[in-house]
């Protein structure tokens, strides 16, 4: 959970000021006084925090998006780990929320990475699939990786591939650390 330590002269200040630091709206911040300081100058020190779940956020986020966009949809959240998040997208209308080679997917799963990761200290890793996209397209990317590797082992020479997102390349060179 997100928190900060602040030293001010009214609780309204301090909502005020944990609202600009956390950059969450006021709703999901929760106030605590720690400390009363002073007779005639009160002052407070106080640990403002974020109350709420920063996966269901990203779900929250995501459903309001489609609905904004007039898309029906199935979507399921499934937790892989203590940091990874992973927002799994069923409807009719995935060509339109994939993008011409998945480029509105890697946009919608920026976003909501990004969101996520406000109303969290720690950084969590976000995943989102539209139709069985991503698990497609890492076997693709897992065939085309042998094949490469077993065109250069036969040919011995250097193979160069189309420019890749981080997430691509990861799979690439995962799949490439067996040869």
């Amino acid at each position: 959970m997100k928190s900060i330590q602040l030293e001010v002269k009214t609780l309204e200040e301090a909502i005020k000021l944990a609202v600009l630091e956390l950059r969450v709206p006021e709703e999901h911040i929760e106030v605590t006084v720690l400390e009363k300081k002073g007779m005639i100058m009160k002052s407070y020190i106080v640990e403002a925090s974020v109350n709420v779940d920063a996966a269901d956020q990203g779900y929250k986020a995501l459903k309001e998006m489609l609905e904004n966009m007039q898309i029906e949809a199935q979507i399921e959240m499934k937790r892989k780990s203590e940091n990874e998040i992973l927002y799994t997208v069923n409807t009719s209308e995935n060509p339109l929320l994939i993008g011409k080679n998945g480029k509105t997917l890697e946009n919608i799963q920026f976003y909501i990475r990004n969101l996520v990761n406000i109303y969290t200290s720690e950084k969590l890793i976000v995943l989102v699939d539209i139709g069985g996209y991503k698990a497609n397209r890492k076997k693709q990317l897992e065939i085309l990786a042998t094949k490469t590797a077993k065109s250069v082992a036969k040919t011995r020479i250097a193979a160069k591939l189309q420019p890749m997102n981080a997430y691509e390349r990861r799979i690439i060179h995962t799949k490439l650390s067996d040869w």
